[in-house]
């Protein structure tokens, strides 16, 4: 099978792409610039450089293409977001959500594919009872800094459905090239005892591995289904009190201090104490029925640890 990537350098593109390599299929990715692309193209995939915004390039590219599948991976989020400004720093991948899917959607009929896979995210949902399922409705009232990208997210999988598309909508992701890697800006703060557990830490988190959510891709591409938004996430949905100091313990890392929302409002916006207070976990039972797929990583405890080096207390 021929498959072409749209963010194969992205932290899910990189893992998927191997994975594709590794089972025997033909890898075509985009990307926008070679920078982060020479290990790519030394592995086997053929890499294809343009604006995913230009619609004649990416037309006349899936069309030379020619792939049985297209996978829509396209982000331009900054490493190391302000989420005070997220309306701005999420501006690029705003547009990437909404112009880049008609691109890749129109393109991929076009070429007539059979196979569209697009990535969303699964923690945006309004409040609730326990894991939020594929059907539960998005947040209605978030902060004014954060609705261009829930509206953006809105018409990504609104524009995905229409098409016969399958939305994948990943979790908290951490793994290699990611905010919680060993290396990435989140780890570094929580190193630095920077990131405190505000008014109760009762936020709570479903996590992705990169390296599950491209597994869970892999299958998506092989099975028929009539879902249309499948939620991949781990077995172990934990609030922010609860996984916060695990991961300072696992970096050995000074404990997470207590903060009230009030202040933490001053510091990180009305988005970032949402994102701290707020957030619901999702559920990953109708992906792993549908797909038969199963994490690699059932649990971040154990998938913390592995990627940072340490072994988590029994």
């Amino acid at each position: 099978m021929r498959i072409l990537i749209a963010g194969v350098t992205g932290a899910i593109g990189r893992q998927l792409a191997s994975q594709l390599l590794a089972a025997g299929h033909e890898v075509v990715g985009l990307a926008r610039t070679r920078g982060r692309a020479a290990d790519l193209e030394s592995s086997g995939v053929r890499m294809v450089y343009g604006d995913a915004l230009d619609r004649d390039w990416v037309m006349a590219t899936t069309r030379q293409a020619a792939p049985d599948a297209v996978v829509h991976l396209l982000t331009a989020i900054p490493a190391n977001p302000d989420p005070k400004r997220v309306d701005q720093e999420f501006a690029p991948t705003n547009r990437l959500r909404t112009e880049g899917t008609r691109n890749l959607v129109d393109a991929a009929a076009e070429a007539g594919v059979k196979r569209l896979i697009v990535q969303s995210i699964a923690f945006v949902n309004e409040p609730g009872r326990g894991p939020a399922d594929e059907d539960a409705p998005f947040l209605s009232n978030p902060p004014k800094a954060y609705r261009p990208v829930l509206e953006a997210v809105r018409d990504l999988e609104r524009i995905t459905s229409a098409a016969g598309g399958l939305v994948l909508r990943f979790g908290h992701l951490y793994g290699p090239g990611t905010g919680f890697a060993d290396d990435g800006p989140f780890v570094a703060q929580v190193r630095a005892g920077k990131v405190p557990v505000v008014s109760g830490g009762h936020s709570v988190f479903s996590f992705t591995h990169t390296a599950d959510a491209a597994s869970a891709i892999v299958a998506a591409l092989t099975v028929a289904t009539d879902a249309t938004v499948l939620n991949v996430v781990d077995d172990d949905p934990a609030p922010v009190h609860v996984w916060l100091p695990e991961l300072a313990r696992i970096l050995g890392a000074p404990r997470p201090k207590s903060a009230p929302a009030f202040l933490a409002r001053l510091a990180v916006g009305g988005w970032g104490v949402l994102y701290l207070t707020g957030l619901r976990g999702a559920g990953n039972a109708r992906a792993k029925r549908v797909l038969a797929w199963e994490p690699r990583h059932p649990s971040w405890r154990e998938g913390f640890a592995a990627e940072l080096g340490a072994t988590a207390d029994a």
